[in-house]
């Protein structure tokens, strides 16, 4: 589903610290407390009939961790893994209540930023159907635009609730 970014209003991205990471030559961040660890690409189990993006599970220490590929997610292609591709584990909320771990693979990851309010601006308003919905913001650092993830919302709500069933019922 594709809105206008002004038909959903998403948050605004607060002043702190955030996970910078590449997929691309594109840079991402995400809220430092949302996420819970950084580890090397692993073995991947697929889950029967899931959305592309899902590429299943992997067992974190003794806990089922659906995956996510954020380069099929965003209709970018499939990731190219190389040395520096990793998966991110972060801490989404589940819109029932409840906290959800789920791992994202990304190209590699950048460093850990301090963002001033100054540096971020909200999402700009594309004048046409881009969906933007997963965004908080925009920041511009070092010279280059960093996109700030709303990593509750770039699952799709029903997505998530069908893997919390799935890994929960398996575990």
């Amino acid at each position: 589903m594709t809105t206008t970014s002004e038909t959903i209003s998403a948050p605004q991205a607060k002043p702190g610290k955030y996970l910078t990471f590449r997929l691309g030559q594109e840079s991402y961040g995400l809220p430092v407390l949302k996420v819970r660890e950084i580890i090397r690409l692993v073995d991947i189990t697929p889950i029967p009939q899931a959305p592309a993006c899902f590429k299943g599970v992997i067992n974190l220490r003794g806990k089922l961790v659906p995956v996510m590929d954020l380069h099929i997610r965003f209709s970018f292609g499939a990731t190219e893994s190389t040395d520096a591709t990793c998966i991110v584990v972060v801490q989404v909320s589940l819109p029932a209540g409840g906290i959800l771990h789920m791992g994202f693979i990304v190209d590699g990851v950048h460093e850990v930023l301090n963002l001033l309010q100054n540096e971020i601006q909200r999402t700009p308003d594309f004048g046409m159907k881009v969906a933007t919905e997963y965004l908080l913001g925009m920041a511009n650092v070092k010279d280059r635009v960093i996109a700030l993830l709303d990593i509750d919302r770039v699952v799709e709500k029903a997505s998530l609730e069908h893997l919390a069933s799935s890994t929960a019922s398996a575990a």
